[in-house]
């Protein structure tokens, strides 16, 4: 554990506490906390069924996709590199919209997220065969690269195909990202396949400390650059993918949080990635926070919030650190 870790640590559990007493049931926190644990009354409802839910699935959506950025960065050795760039989140949206166009997540509540980490699985078969065993970084980049596009085009065409208005208009909504409207149900469902891929990424920390001397000096140290990036690939597409799948695209925060963090550890990628999965957490609790006191009574996403705030921030990084880019 690195010297910034202990404030992340504070912070998320401040932000996580906010996220649960935030809300358009405006009570007095020893009321709430009261409601939290009993679960009585209609304000009972609220913090067990509607609160609770969304601030860890917000907590969840940031480590995976913070952790995921960190891990990526590291083993490409890029600082823009970030978990879109596999495809995993494009094809996990592919499934989704498809289940959303031909009315099979109608049909039961787990349909719309098997669908989505279905495509995600598939994804990850067609990337590991493209790269192949002995392919490099660059190899797996195209390969993500090439999925990711394929994923985009069948989107546009499922959308383009939709003979449904409607259809349409939920699919568009549910591509912006939000954690609102989700339930325990869903944390269940995306918990399992987190804790699986957060295990397999942070398992690399050694080796991502290696890679950063070089590929060449990695193997030379002994690390098996094919079983690394494997381990990567698949733990990336189980974390993103299952996010994903319950929270719909949202974007930035693998590729922001560990850019900003890196100076505070030193660039050392192993630290970067606890660092990072903590930071992610706080990112995504805090525009969700600001997604309910911007606009209460609206529908404001998400998604649409993270790329209002990351955007501008990624742009100001790269202006930074331009003269290190070229």
């Amino acid at each position: 554990m690195n010297k910034i870790s202990p404030i992340l640590i504070a912070v998320l559990i401040l932000c996580f506490a906010g996220s649960l007493m935030i809300g358009q049931a405006d009570a007095p926190v020893g009321q709430s906390l009261r409601a939290l644990i009993t679960g009585d009354g209609p304000l009972g409802r609220v913090m067990q069924d509607i609160r609770l839910p969304r601030a860890l699935l917000g907590v969840m959506v940031g480590v995976s996709l913070g952790l995921s950025g960190a891990a990526m960065q590291g083993y490409l050795r890029n600082p823009l590199a970030e978990p879109g760039i596999i495809g995993i989140s494009g094809a996990a949206s592919l499934g989704a919209v498809v289940s959303l166009q031909t009315g099979f997540a109608t049909l039961f509540w787990l349909a719309l997220p098997a669908s989505a980490l279905s495509a995600a699985l598939v994804a990850v078969l067609l990337i590991l065969t493209l790269a192949g065993p002995r392919g490099g970084s660059l190899t797996l980049i195209l390969a993500g690269i090439a999925v990711s596009a394929l994923a985009g085009a069948m989107t546009s065409l499922a959308l383009n195909l939709s003979p449904n208005p409607y259809a349409t208009y939920e699919i568009v909504f549910w591509m912006m990202g939000s954690l609102a409207d989700r339930s325990m149900d869903h944390v269940w469902v995306a918990l399992p396949f987190c804790l699986i891929g957060w295990a397999m990424i942070a398992s690399l920390g050694p080796a991502l400390n290696a890679l950063s001397l070089g590929e060449d000096t990695a193997a030379s140290m002994g690390i098996n650059l094919a079983r690394t990036r494997m381990i990567l690939v698949i733990g990336v597409a189980a974390s993103v993918g299952a996010v994903t799948a319950v929270s719909g695209s949202i974007g930035f925060v693998g590729l922001i949080v560990p850019h900003v963090l890196r100076n505070f550890v030193r660039a050392r990628p192993s630290s970067l990635l606890y660092a990072s999965a903590l930071g992610g957490g706080i990112m995504v609790l805090a525009a969700d926070i600001a997604v309910r006191l911007i606009l209460p009574s609206g529908d404001l996403k998400l998604g649409v919030v993270m790329a209002l705030i990351g955007a501008p921030l990624f742009l100001h990084l790269i202006y930074k650190t331009r003269g290190g880019l070229e």
